[in-house]
């Protein structure tokens, strides 16, 4: 097993598992950001005991539900399937990964909250079409929280850096103290690697074990064909069509000078109208930013959104740059000048900051 990146959901587990009142949990995030083995890493340092079920790998299991919901028929139909599976009360985690592929499962989160003898977390990728009917069952009896790709703090603990660093520059910004030439050099690389790595688990794991750019391309553009892969998969309808066209235009319309996401670049003659579900749909699967205009700058901001009028982000700036034109692409790798690509680049590594901080945009 490859060794594991740390990450902020570590230190959330822990005070889940330490609230005496823990409730089961929901881990919701798109595909490849590190759920499963955050979970799994969380899992072996804190239990004596981990049942582990993938829905997507083993449909077997989908059968665990037969006689009922209840923490006892569930428990004994994972048993009846696999006999070795030990239920420890008080020291199991029972780890239900891709819940999208069964969200009939969710059903017995209240039933297991109820019970109180078991841990349960839950991960799914928000791809599934399911996600909404998950989320509106067992309401009061599970936690929710989402999870994305590592942000700069995390990429700098990957490459073995403490919170020194981070308090370091958090302090020079308080106190308006310039940093040395070579300092600020220095920070100013370590960031602009990371705009062009951006915060894929894997990739980060590639790029640190062979201190090059050599594979991260590639894997990028793997995972974005990933995701239109489960586009395929889980939309329904003529939506399969209309979710990856605005998908594959994000990054032409971040390189416009007026970069309102227009629907006549998808379609000549398309309608908003005809394609708000497909900006919702990749929104609530984690893989778009979306960041809607005001009419005037006044709180409550929700309250003065221009619904036909936002400009859409790839959660992921490393990803998106792996799908811009190979000149654009090829200027930023070697230049690393955030303003190319009429400063597309520049608004998407600050509002992938702002969303990971728990910002709407």
């Amino acid at each position: 097993m490859s060794e594991y990146l740390k990450r902020k959901i570590d230190k959330y587990l822990f005070d889940w598992k330490t609230n005496p009142n823990h409730k089961p949990l929901i881990i919701k995030g798109a595909r490849q950001v590190g759920k499963t083995k955050s979970i799994e890493n969380f899992a072996k340092r804190n239990y004596e005991s981990i049942v582990e079920i993938n829905f997507a790998e083993d449909p077997v299991y989908k059968q665990i539900v037969e006689n009922g919901y209840s923490a006892e028929a569930v428990i004994k139909n994972i048993s009846r399937i696999n006999p070795g599976a030990r239920f420890i009360k008080g020291k199991t985690l029972i780890f239900f990964d891709e819940i999208q592929e069964f969200p009939d499962i969710a059903t017995s989160l209240k039933f297991f909250s109820l019970d109180g003898n078991y841990d349960v977390i839950c991960s799914g990728s928000l791809l599934g079409i399911h996600y909404k009917e998950i989320s509106s069952i067992s309401v009061g009896y599970k936690t929710e929280i989402e999870m994305r790709s590592l942000d700069f703090e995390e990429f700098l603990w990957a490459l073995g850096y403490d919170d020194s660093v981070k308090e370091d520059i958090l302090s020079h910004m308080r106190s308006f103290t310039p940093f040395s030439p070579e300092v600020l050099k220095i920070y100013n690389d370590l960031f602009l690697d990371y705009c062009i790595i951006g915060g894929m688990p894997d990739v980060v794991k590639d790029f640190i074990s062979n201190k090059t750019f050599e594979n991260t391309l590639e894997m990028q553009r793997q995972i974005v064909i990933g995701y239109e892969a489960d586009i395929r998969k889980y939309a329904v309808g003529l939506d399969k069509a209309r979710i990856t066209n605005v998908f594959r235009s994000v990054p032409f319309q971040l390189g416009k000078e007026n970069k309102k996401f227009q629907i006549s670049k998808v379609r000549s003659g398309a309608k908003f109208a005809d394609y708000r579900g497909s900006f919702e749909w990749l929104e609530d699967a984690g893989i778009v930013n979306v960041s809607r205009a005001l009419q005037t700058p006044n709180l409550p901001l929700k309250g003065n959104v221009i619904e036909n009028c936002c400009i859409l982000y790839y959660a992921d700036n490393g990803l998106l740059l792996s799908q811009l034109d190979d000149e654009a692409q090829m200027d930023f790798r070697q230049n690393k000048n955030l303003y190319v690509y009429k400063g597309g680049l520049f608004e998407s590594i600050i509002g992938e900051a702002l969303v990971k901080s728990g910002y709407d945009l």
